[in-house]
């Protein structure tokens, strides 16, 4: 994973369009005070996170996916390997994983959606060693 994709910007909680400076207040994302807080500006590059009231509505679709996709794994894992446990434990477990995972998730939609409209540029050294190397030299 290397600096430049959606991945490294969304895994590691980064800037979507620098890559460097930090997208949530706090990289605690169980710190229940501040989940899923996000700065309002980045302090490497000045990139707003907030395009619009409202922006991150959007995030709840992404959240609600990430939730469908692990019941789903779990079941389906579950149901595979112990097929003779109730139903009662997989609904137990999937709450459990929920609960536990719900605060990571809320974080990784917000990240996630700013990713899908936040284009990455690099930083303004990158952006400056760029525009040289595309300048013809004389």
């Amino acid at each position: 994973m290397k600096k430049g994709t959606k991945l490294y910007s969304i895994l590691k909680f980064k800037c979507p369009q620098c890559h460097e400076g930090e997208f949530l207040e706090t990289r605690n994302v169980y710190n229940l005070r501040k989940a899923g807080n996000i700065k309002e500006s980045c302090a490497k590059c000045g990139c707003k996170y907030s395009k619009e009231h409202g922006f991150y509505y959007g995030a709840m679709y992404v959240s609600y996916g990430f939730g469908v996709a692990l019941f789903v794994a779990t079941w389906v894992v579950t149901s595979l390997v112990y097929p003779d446990y109730p139903s009662w434990f997989l609904i137990t477990l999937i709450t459990a994983e929920m609960v536990l995972l719900g605060p990571y998730f809320y974080a990784l939609s917000k990240i996630t959606w700013a990713n899908l409209f936040i284009r990455y540029k690099g930083t303004s050294e990158e952006q400056k060693r760029a525009s040289e190397s595309e300048s013809p030299t004389k």
